[in-house]
């Protein structure tokens, strides 16, 4: 499923963009969620540079069920007044790729089509080497921010410290402009928000911290991904028949959560069950050794199921479970699995 926007302003004669991809455009990917607003900013984003800076463009997203927790992209083409926008097909190799949850990385090739001499912007607390070395990207300008972070002090979304970042990582963006796009689209139904989200767009501004690394000659970029189809018409089955059945106990969530977790303490838990019944994806793990203490007791959480939808939280009456704002390895090292043969099953393999 994808939207589309598109608008046309003739009004500049000279070709303002500094740099321009294959295609003759300039073009900006948000690799985002569900939930996180990349669709909204790409459309700031657009119309901002359409309607207020002379530009023609184009936005459009693409996403699956539209589910809170499931990926999605969002795409901005950009360029001279004068010229026109004749084409609505994802943009493979942008100059500038900006990723709004960083688990994505362990899931897809997020910098996929980044030109050597591209822009990635990362939200996260780690320096922008530790993002290179992460990605394996070669050249390029890596820059980080910590729109989560942001995000949670102005008590706004991620997608306008976002906004910020790429508007100071695209220098012809007039940071202004954008502004003045963010306070109109939203304060028809949020105006008690604007003045909050204008001072994220402003910290992701100016708290964005990059480096470069001069491309080497020949250095192409990062590959082109494109999804290929799983049969062809010479390999397909017999009436398209699925061979693998569906399930998901080897499904890992961690990139569903938008970076909280919760957090379990043994101490105070009473072991009712509450977090369980509540629980969309069942991902509380039990003890059922009958011994000198009841048969039934939790044990903990295994995080490779938990989405972070935080339900268990709101219901536990003892407050045993805690929001945390998710750290590297936190929840790996905090996990209880809850199919043990199968993680035997992984150490063989």
């Amino acid at each position: 499923m994808s939207a589309f926007v598109t608008a046309s302003r003739v009004d500049t004669g000279q070709d303002p963009l500094p740099v321009v991809g294959d295609d003759g455009f300039f073009g900006v990917r948000f690799e985002s969620i569900g939930g996180l607003g990349a669709h909204l900013a790409g459309r700031i984003l657009a119309e901002a540079c359409v309607l207020r800076q002379g530009f023609n463009g184009a936005h459009f997203s693409s996403y699956g069920s539209e589910k809170k927790g499931t990926p999605v992209k969002s795409f901005v083409r950009i360029c001279p007044g004068d010229r026109e926008v004749r084409t609505s097909s994802p943009i493979e190799s942008p100059q500038v790729i900006a990723v709004f949850h960083e688990a994505l990385v362990g899931s897809l090739d997020v910098a996929a089509g980044l030109p050597a001499t591209g822009t990635l912007i990362m939200n996260s607390r780690k320096a922008p080497d530790e993002i290179r070395d992460l990605l394996g990207l070669h050249s390029g300008t890596v820059a980080v921010v910590d729109a989560l972070g942001i995000s949670l002090e102005e008590k706004t979304r991620i997608n306008t410290a976002m906004l910020g970042a790429v508007a100071r990582a695209c220098p012809f963006l007039d940071a202004e402009a954008v502004k003045e796009q963010i306070s109109q689209s939203l304060s028809a139904r949020y105006a008690s928000l604007v003045e909050a989200n204008l001072r994220t767009f402003d910290r992701g501004y100016s708290e964005l911290r990059s480096v470069t690394w001069p491309a080497a000659p020949g250095d192409p970029g990062r590959p082109v991904q494109r999804a290929a189809p799983a049969f062809g018409y010479l390999d397909a089955t017999i009436g398209g028949a699925i061979l693998d059945a569906g399930n998901s106990i080897r499904k890992n969530l961690s990139t569903s959560r938008q970076g909280f977790l919760p957090d379990y303490d043994p101490a105070t838990c009473v072991h009712c069950g509450i977090c369980d019944i509540v629980c969309p994806d069942l991902c509380f793990a039990w003890s059922h050794d009958a011994g000198s203490e009841p048969a039934v007791r939790l044990l903990g959480i295994d995080y490779h199921y938990c989405k972070g939808c935080l339900k268990c939280v709101d219901a536990c009456p003892t407050g045993s479970l805690s929001e945390i704002r998710e750290e590297d390895g936190w929840a790996e090292e905090h996990r209880v699995p809850l199919f043990t043969w199968l993680e035997t099953k992984k150490g063989a393999a």
